[in-house]
């Protein structure tokens, strides 16, 4: 209770320059607030949709990952439907990572919205408090001059106090928002981190299937050519039996032969 009635002391010696100071404050911690919920929840939704599509693009399944991305609001929906996309289209592992950088740049700004005034709120406080400070002294100094000799010095010394009030929460304000505004930068490129891991993992998933896939074809026209071959041959040896056999006379034919020969 005392420390919160020297608060609420604190707050009514230090002049009007308190009262902008206070709404700065209000605002940065506003906006401080709404983007680390906002960071807080993209990066859970990017780890539960990074962790459903893993083994759906392992499996080598890209209609079922389109048809998840597509159903999906999150960053890496976003950053991965450009580029399966464009797997679906084009092969070439170039045109893959292009589309997904595309993406990636309008990823990043929708993160680092609003992040920078939160600086900026940081500043303001803090130059409030230093004009608020000059302010008091110019009003001090004033009020000095046509005080009483005798009471000068007091009445000055008094008057700083209650000026340097302004300086002190101004500086107490920026601080703690150029804290909170560096933790979420921190927040920030944590996420951006790992959705350029995401990239770089389903692009190389992406193409070690595309290259199987494109061994595989091989294998199977060859496969085909030795079945026709094989059916072939075998076609050629069954003609050749045949002719064989129409060649060849049976005994009943050869008798018939002589009997005609004797008469």
């Amino acid at each position: 209770m005392d420390f919160f009635n020297s608060v609420i002391a604190f707050f009514q010696t230090g002049g009007a320059f308190m009262y902008p100071i206070l709404v700065v404050f209000a605002l940065g911690a506003a906006v401080a607030v709404e983007r680390y919920i906002r960071l807080v929840y993209e990066r859970h939704t990017n780890r539960a949709m990074w962790d459903k599509l893993q083994p759906v693009l392992t499996s080598g399944d890209f209609d079922r990952a389109r048809n998840l991305v597509k159903q999906d609001n999150s960053g890496v929906s976003k950053l991965l439907s450009m580029g399966l996309a464009r797997q679906g289209a084009v092969r070439r592992r170039e045109d893959i990572e292009i589309a997904m950088e595309e993406s990636m740049m309008e990823i990043i700004p929708q993160l680092e919205k609003r992040t920078p005034y939160v600086a900026l709120f940081s500043n303001i406080a803090t130059l409030l408090g230093l004009l608020g400070t000059i302010m008091g002294l110019i009003e001090a100094f004033t009020a000095v001059a046509n005080a009483n000799p005798a009471e000068k010095a007091d009445l000055l010394s008094a008057s700083i106090s209650v000026a340097m009030n302004t300086t002190a929460f101004g500086l107490m304000v920026g601080i703690t928002l150029l804290i909170v505004h560096a933790l979420l930068n921190s927040l920030t490129g944590e996420i951006v981190d790992s959705l350029e891991m995401v990239s770089v993992k389903a692009l190389n998933i992406i193409s070690i299937s595309t290259r199987r896939r494109g061994e595989v074809k091989p294998d199977e026209q060859q496969a085909d050519s030795q079945e026709k071959a094989v059916t072939a041959d075998a076609g050629t040896e069954a003609a050749a039996e045949s002719e064989a056999a129409a060649e060849t006379d049976t005994p009943e034919q050869e008798e018939e032969v002589a009997e005609v020969e004797k008469a």
